[in-house]
């Protein structure tokens, strides 16, 4: 039903992932994210949005990406109906698919990252998803909507797209997240203009000077 991916930047230390759908309100299912953490995306046939806040919590608590997927995996009696992905805050990443998902399925990691995917026209569209990520120019945010587009041209979820979703986290910035959470055009494109107006103009001015979490009085002076 879905397809995602999770990066970090280790030049600026940036987190985020990207996520889309066949169904509605993709980011409010699969994706999440926490500074003292990591990233996530729980999806799936019968997703569960407490994989994806129990694989944050172990991650703080402690567990590498790998073994806090393991272990928030491993407990559910569900979890062959299900798929998580995570990302720790050293780059380490860790992927579960349930074997009882719809083919096409499954994960790969790359470098600073990890994509994942169900119901698929076919793996390539991971293979697409890594290849766009890493051949793009400019910020996180705007490798991550590459590769969405990437993954849509290679097929994307066979059903077609009706939700999009992005979000990126720094210490140093207000939290970027953005949801199309019903496009039956194309919420990719959708998401992609709303991005511009997020991080442009009068949004993006205001958005400079709103508290943050290294700096929980900036824009009082």
């Amino acid at each position: 039903m879905t397809f995602s991916i999770l990066a970090h930047d280790p030049d600026t230390g940036t987190i985020g992932g990207a996520a889309a759908t066949g169904s509605l309100c993709v980011g409010g299912w699969v994706l999440r994210g926490n500074l003292a953490a990591g990233m996530s995306a729980s999806q799936g046939a019968s997703p569960s949005t407490l994989w994806g806040e129990e694989v944050l919590a172990a991650m703080q608590g402690g567990a590498d990406a790998a073994m806090a997927v393991k272990e928030v995996t491993g407990a559910d009696a569900g979890q062959g109906y299900r798929q998580l992905a995570a990302l720790d805050l050293q780059g380490h990443t860790g992927a579960f698919t349930g074997d009882l998902n719809t083919p096409e399925m499954g994960s790969a990691t790359f470098g600073t990252g990890v994509v994942s995917g169900n119901m698929l026209a076919g793996l390539d569209v991971l293979d697409g998803m890594v290849q766009a990520f890493e051949c793009a120019n400019g910020g996180l945010d705007q490798r991550l909507l590459a590769a969405l587009r990437a993954a849509e041209k290679a097929g994307g979820d066979s059903r077609g797209l009706l939700s999009a979703a992005l979000l990126v986290l720094h210490p140093d910035h207000a939290p970027l997240t953005l949801r199309v959470d019903h496009h039956p055009d194309d919420p990719i494109g959708a998401l992609s203009d709303l991005h511009k107006r997020a991080t442009t103009g009068e949004y993006a001015y205001w958005a400079e000077k709103v508290p943050v979490a290294n700096d929980r009085e900036r824009g009082l002076d």
